[in-house]
């Protein structure tokens, strides 16, 4: 069956043709949009990399002040757009062979940010794979929060108090999202399995030696601690700004689904309008739906195929959804109070 979770009207689609992809990835490559960007990505890498080494020098020789928590600001923002970097990476947007593309991945993910690049590329395949599905989508698996008013009905734990105040809790939690993924990287290389285990766990360990290294050498103690909570809050709420308007407050999937892949990837996901700066914010992931039906893209050629994607959406009768950035924010906490309403107002047990 399928499960569309409550959320703004979106209509089922009537016909399921398989040919529709195939008839829309005709005009995104007839258009050239598939077609790599070397210089580009050339351009981007030597720009972002020249401001994160210049930012850390910066910071050597501002030395030990309390003026250290605005590099922290700095660093946590640049920090992103290191891992939209990675991310570009991951689906071979920048470079085709995966290996190369794997190898550099663990410079954007274990060096420069202690993110275990191999647990979250697999983790993020399986996102792409299956968005949205409660039971396949490692993003929407039950856990601290509850994603539909289904989970919540069998939440356990803390979640059961968590879930009703979800919505106010979520970008206070995100403060922690960048300890997380710190924290789940440590782990992905701390048990066998993982693919390259002791390459990734090299280059993590080479990034928390230089880190806290540089931290406790410049800093007093007491301003280090100070540093590294704000640094991974600051990164933590910005990465989480960026990702959760993507399918947060969408409609969920549950058991098997009759939905195309055009149909499952465009109904379950939000793109966010703006200009050129909001394009350079969300890395391109303002382009959330193209980004999903072409995953292999170069983000600098999303917002071309944009125009052609929603209105092959409105010719085969597909919502195409599409919000401001403040609106989307909006939505996703709308769909978090709604979700944790179950748990809120329990039902009285039946007799």
């Amino acid at each position: 069956m399928t499960l569309l979770a409550e959320t703004p009207a979106t209509p089922q689609p009537k016909e399921r043709a398989g040919s529709d992809f195939a008839q829309l990835s005709r005009r995104i490559n007839d258009a050239g949009l598939m077609n790599r960007r070397p210089a580009y990505y050339v351009i981007r890498f030597a720009l972002v990399t020249a401001v994160f080494i210049g930012g850390w020098v910066a910071f050597a020789f501002i030395g030990n002040s309390w003026f250290q928590m605005i590099t922290a600001v700095f660093m946590a923002l640049l920090s992103t757009q290191v891992a939209f970097l990675g991310h570009d990476l991951a689906h071979r947007q920048v470079i085709r062979s995966r290996s190369t593309s794997e190898k550099l991945g663990w410079f954007t993910g274990n060096l420069a940010n202690g993110m275990g690049y191999g647990w979250w590329n697999d983790k993020h395949n399986r996102h792409h794979a299956n968005p949205n599905h409660e039971e396949h989508d490692p993003d929407v698996s039950p856990g601290l929060f509850v994603w539909s008013k289904r989970q919540a009905g069998f939440a356990q734990g803390i979640s059961t108090w968590f879930g009703k105040y979800q919505a106010q809790l979520f970008f206070p939690i995100l403060t922690l999202e960048g300890l997380n993924l710190n924290v789940s990287g440590i782990k992905s290389v701390a048990k066998p399995g993982l693919k390259h285990r002791g390459w990734e766990a090299l280059f993590l360990a080479v990034h928390w030696a230089a880190y806290l290294g540089a931290l406790f050498i410049v800093l007093s103690p007491g301003k280090a601690v100070v540093f590294l909570l704000v640094h991974k809050a600051v990164w933590g709420v910005y990465m989480g700004s960026v990702f959760a308007p993507n399918h947060k407050g969408m409609p969920t999937l549950v058991g098997e689904t009759e939905l195309d892949f055009l149909r499952k990837q465009v109904l379950t996901s939000r793109n966010v309008k703006g200009g050129w700066f909001t394009n350079f914010a969300l890395g391109g992931l303002n382009y959330q739906i193209e980004h999903h039906l072409f995953p292999a893209m170069p983000s600098v050629n999303l917002n071309r195929a944009q125009p052609i994607v929603e209105q092959f959406c409105k010719e085969k009768g597909i919502d195409y959804h599409a919000t401001g950035l403040i609106q989307s924010w909006r939505e996703v906490l709308a769909g978090l109070h709604a979700h944790g309403e179950p748990l809120r107002n329990p039902e009285p047990a039946k007799a």
